[in-house]
């Protein structure tokens, strides 16, 4: 069957300094292990041609298609805070770009490919656990509804790859809307080098912001674009319990996509100082710190970007100060109506805010479980949800279809066991309920939508990494992966998965996959 891949280019008709062109390395046995055949008719592409053994070749790296430039990119970046004037894609290469069926372009990009001159003495491979976690997490934001990088293809290579131990080699094919980071613009400001910036900011325009093509100023409105994406992004993390784990500035993408999935994971118990990161080890990328570190990774983009925001230097930093200054009013006002709407409440009223944070007072004060509590909140939102009920302790109850509205209310209730103050919340949430549009019963449903039954859930997603990369067993992988693309849509015999970890399970880290 022959492969056709409609690719263009258009970051490799930029300059050479902004990339290495770089053929991938080939591998000694590639499988593919896992294909994305929604994601990939999407993109326009035959998921029948991926499949079939040139296609294979392809995704891992063995055959460069038509049309591709497999490139690496050029960048810099701010790492826990310290800068690094040259860093780079050590293991990943773009081929191309397609137009898919919505008319968007999107990046193709191998990750584990091989070394470029970028890889800084590393292999420029990639390990099979590393590129699961990828696919899986990203798969499983995309259906939250959170933009992010989206994995088309995860292929084995025959090879090992050398970390602690010797482990089986993969490599993974990523989309992208672009793959330019804060990092790049930081790359070209630190070289001085303001012709490269220029050629950027407009490559970035044209890409992803056209509009700001006509404004005054097009590279103020390039910044204001990217902080409005951030905010959003960041919004949405936190309302589902995501944590990056590093976020660094090259991990930082301007397209408002996350990007990158090494240390992260997703809260249990909630409390905003959670760090999973096995290297964050000053709490820098903490839950509760991340619209903080997004603001200040802005920070940087402004400074690399003053030489094009005014006429002089005083000019450039007052339009730049001016668009950081707009990020903090676009977070809370994602965040904060979203958090709104988690308790059910989609019309604006005075002391709206305060209730939904007194909420996430009593979660943490009893370590509750965030994904849970929410979920289980909708459950007693409905009308059948009685005050009895309300009060009643027990199990928690997993799944709100099958057992009912009282059942996810007591389960609700049992996680605030021995908190008094829950019992005094709820009678003032179930009051501002009856304001809403349909009552509490209207407010349940729209809690249902916003509210997940199903996460990745760290301790399920080790599971199946283990299962696969030890024992090359990939059904539980492929059964998480199934639950996870319909998050909100509970479904009787998953309740397992609606579960924390037991307390052995509880102190998890994460490791980068490097």
């Amino acid at each position: 069957m022959s492969l056709t891949l409609p690719f263009r280019n258009s970051y490799a008709e930029l300059p050479d300094r902004f990339f290495a062109r770089v053929r991938p390395t080939p591998v000694e046995a590639p499988r593919l292990v896992q294909l994305n055949e929604a994601l990939a008719v999407e993109l326009g592409l035959d998921p029948a041609a991926l499949r079939s053994p040139e296609g294979v070749e392809v995704l891992a790296g063995n055959r460069v298609p038509e049309g591709a430039a497999s490139i690496a990119l050029a960048y810099a970046g701010h790492q826990f805070g310290h800068f690094v004037p040259q860093l780079g894609d050590g293991r990943a290469l773009l081929l191309g770009e397609v137009v898919g069926r919505d008319g968007q372009r999107r990046d193709i990009q191998l990750k584990g490919s091989g070394p470029t001159p970028y890889s800084r003495g590393g292999d420029g491979r990639a390990a099979l656990g590393p590129v699961l976690r990828e696919y899986l997490v990203s798969e499983a934001m995309a259906a939250l509804g959170i933009p992010t990088t989206r994995a088309l293809a995860a292929v084995t290579t025959g090879e090992p790859v050398f970390r602690e131990t010797p482990l089986p080699g993969a490599v993974l094919a990523r989309v992208a809307a672009s793959h330019i980071r804060v990092g790049t613009f930081q790359f070209f400001a630190a070289r001085r080098d303001v012709e490269g910036l220029r050629a950027l900011a407009d490559h970035a325009i044209a890409r992803h912001d056209p509009a700001a093509a006509g404004a005054p100023n097009p590279y103020r409105a390039l910044l204001d674009g990217v902080a409005a994406r951030q905010a959003e992004l960041v919004a949405r993390w936190l309302l589902v319990g995501f944590v990056h784990g590093v976020m660094n500035t090259d991990n930082s993408s301007i397209s408002g996509e996350t990007i990158d999935y090494g240390p992260c994971a997703f809260l249990d118990a909630y409390d905003p100082d959670t760090v999973f990161s096995s290297i964050d080890r000053g709490g820098r990328y903490a839950y509760g710190n991340q619209p903080q570190i997004a603001l200040w990774n802005l920070a940087m983009l402004a400074g690399a970007l003053l030489p094009l925001l005014g006429e002089d230097d005083e000019a450039a930093q007052a339009s730049g100060r001016a668009a950081l200054d707009g990020f903090g009013p676009r977070f809370e006002a994602a965040y904060h109506g979203g958090l709104c709407r988690k308790i059910g409440l989609a019309m604006e009223r005075e002391g709206d805010l305060a209730l939904a944070q007194d909420f996430l007072g009593l979660l943490a004060e009893a370590g509750a479980d965030f994904t849970l509590s929410f979920r289980h909140l909708a459950g007693m939102a409905a009308p059948d949800a009685t005050d009895s009920g309300m009060e009643a302790s027990g199990a928690v109850a997993c799944d709100a279809q099958a057992r009912g509205a009282q059942q996810v209310g007591q389960g609700a209730r049992a996680l605030f066991s021995g908190l008094p103050g829950f019992d005094a919340w709820a009678v003032r949430w179930r009051q501002r309920l009856e304001d809403e549009p349909g009552g509490a019963a209207g407010a349940a449903d729209r809690m249902r939508q916003v509210n997940p039954a199903y996460i990745p859930r760290n301790h399920l997603v080790e599971a199946a990494l283990t299962a696969a990369v030890q024992g090359g067993d990939y059904a539980p992988f492929e059964e998480l992966l199934g639950v996870l693309s319909h998050p909100f849509e509970e479904r009787p015999g998953l309740e397992r998965f609606t579960q924390p970890p037991a307390p052995s399970g509880v102190a998890y880290r994460t490791f980068c996959g490097t």
